[in-house]
């Protein structure tokens, strides 16, 4: 809130943080991405992690909406699908690296996380996921 405050009031330009300030926060996805090089429990630690960001994400929603004019948003018939494959993902992908022990497949289901909530979320910008269905048609031809 405070940076947003700055922005506005147009304070943005006084920068008084530190180098090292500035690359924690550069390095913050750096380091996420190595902890996939952690033996034995890197991927596992991945996965969660991966999988709790975008259910925080997906919560931010909520928070912003409400959560109930969240939830009859999800299940509206324009993305009912898209939630549907979302969530799906998001628990193969623990059951992937929990139960399974399965990392590879686990991996694909974070790739399809990404892939699901993209398209969920491009359902609340009118004519955009109708817009890529056509530009993915004419590149098809």
């Amino acid at each position: 809130m405070d940076k947003l405050k700055s922005v506005l009031s147009g304070e943005e330009a006084k920068n008084d943080r530190t180098v090292l300030q500035n690359v924690n926060k550069a390095s913050t996805l750096i380091l996420g991405v190595c902890v996939l090089f952690l033996p034995k429990i890197g991927i596992t630690l991945f996965i969660v992690f991966y999988t709790f960001g975008n259910i925080c994400a997906l919560g931010s929603t909520m928070f912003l909406m409400g959560p109930v004019k969240q939830l009859k948003r999800m299940c509206d018939k324009t993305r009912a699908l898209a939630t549907t494959i979302m969530i799906t993902c998001l628990v193969l992908t623990l059951c992937a690296a929990f139960w399974w022990k399965n990392f590879g497949l686990a991996l694909l289901f974070c790739i399809l996380q990404v892939l699901s909530f993209a398209w969920y979320s491009l359902s609340y910008i009118p004519c955009v996921r109708e817009a890529i269905l056509k530009l993915v048609s004419l590149m098809m031809k």
